[in-house]
């Protein structure tokens, strides 16, 4: 399986399109859940979870040729700048006062939604929801720091020494932030 991901990675930074496309699709789930946690409720009032996602593999299939062989870390690393990017230009552009007032929503996005109903009776979903929401409510709650290294830890899968060196600090420092911020989160839920 490593084999045939470093294939994909490779033939992804060759600019094959559908490899591209097949990287973004097992990342999915991930960038769905980064662009819930990071965009923020005010982002996400305006604009669907699943847009602003569908938007970043947008912009990721349409750079393709930016792309450079450097394994999954790079890959992953590459398409989570990408949706801090898309995140941080629709705040901007809704800060600007461009509005349709139309396209606010709160919650889950149909996408999400239909996600839900294949595996949940209605009460499951509603379940769900509500699970989601305390969730996100608790990760709110925590220093940017703490969201950071959840994020980078556990939906980016980058290792203690790859946060580490990205935030500037040691491994041990990047380990006790993680340990602190998951009994947090714990704590909270």
């Amino acid at each position: 399986m490593a084999d045939d991901l470093n294939d994909l990675l490779h033939a992804a930074s060759l600019h094959d399109a559908d490899a591209v496309a097949t990287l973004l699709q097992q990342h999915l789930p991930a960038l769905r859940a980064f662009v819930r946690l990071k965009a923020g409720p005010s982002l996400l009032a305006r604009e669907s979870c699943s847009d602003l996602a569908q938007s970043v593999c947008r912009d990721v299939l349409e750079n393709a040729e930016r792309f450079r062989f450097g394994g999954e870390a790079e890959f992953r690393k590459w398409l989570f700048t990408t949706a801090m990017r898309k995140i941080a230009d629709r705040a901007e552009h809704w800060r600007a006062g461009k509005r349709d007032a139309r396209r606010e929503q709160a919650g889950l996005d149909e996408q999400e939604i239909q996600g839900l109903a294949g595996i949940y009776t209605p009460s499951r979903q509603a379940a769900a929801r509500e699970e989601l929401q305390r969730a996100e409510e608790a990760f709110a709650t925590l220093a940017p720091e703490k969201q950071d290294v959840v994020l980078m830890a556990r939906l980016m899968g980058m290792s203690h020494a790859e946060i580490a060196k990205e935030l500037g600090k040691t491994e041990v420092a990047v380990r006790s932030i993680l340990s602190r911020a998951l009994a947090e989160l714990a704590a909270r839920l």
